[in-house]
């Protein structure tokens, strides 16, 4: 069976076509999840993950590269691995090693440190806290809330929020690369 077939089984009941897509794929998306989870936490965002997909089977449409499946376990992997970050509460930024300059070592406690006090610099060129720059910056990237929500939640169409998502991309890169906090161009 491939996986559009397992994914109509389980949408028909079929527990046995669950354990079988669940031995595919919680490999590669334990894997995927550990980029952005505490270690502890992977193994319940697994959990969750699938119960989402025994319980939102039927709602799975196939179209598409034959690789779809894979897409959608991953789309909801990383909502289920929000989730839990959100209801963690507000925690540190984690750095990735990609913010480490090259030719340092990235497991360099203090390379790191300087990486986050970087960030958080860079962060405050974003405008005040609460700021709708701001506001849009942390729900969209650090709380990976989709466009339709953060625009809900803020009260403003979805295309100010990709306008000022694309603004915070370039202004926080500006900044980190050592260059004018503005980003050029104006303000939507």
């Amino acid at each position: 069976m491939d996986d559009d077939e397992l994914i109509a089984a389980v949408a028909g009941g079929d527990d046995a076509a669950l354990r079988e897509l669940f031995s595919r794929h919680a490999p590669w998306l334990a894997a995927r999840l550990r980029s952005v989870l505490p270690a502890a936490e992977v193994e319940d965002a697994l959990q969750e993950t699938f119960l989402a997909v025994w319980q939102g089977a039927d709602g799975y449409r196939p179209t598409g590269p034959a690789d779809a499946a894979g897409g959608w376990l991953w789309g909801i992997a990383r909502r289920q691995a929000a989730l839990l970050l959100r209801r963690r509460g507000p925690a540190a930024v984690v750095l990735p090693a990609v913010f480490t300059p090259i030719g340092q070592q990235a497991g360099d406690p203090a390379e790191a440190a300087l990486a986050r006090a970087d960030l958080a610099q860079a962060v405050t060129a974003l405008g005040p806290a609460g700021g709708l720059e701001r506001e849009v910056w942390r729900l969209r990237y650090l709380e990976d809330r989709p466009v339709a929500e953060v625009a809900e939640l803020l009260g403003v169409p979805a295309g100010t929020v990709k306008s000022r998502a694309h603004r915070a991309r370039r202004v926080l890169r500006g900044v980190l690369r050592g260059g004018p906090a503005a980003g050029g161009g104006g303000t939507k």
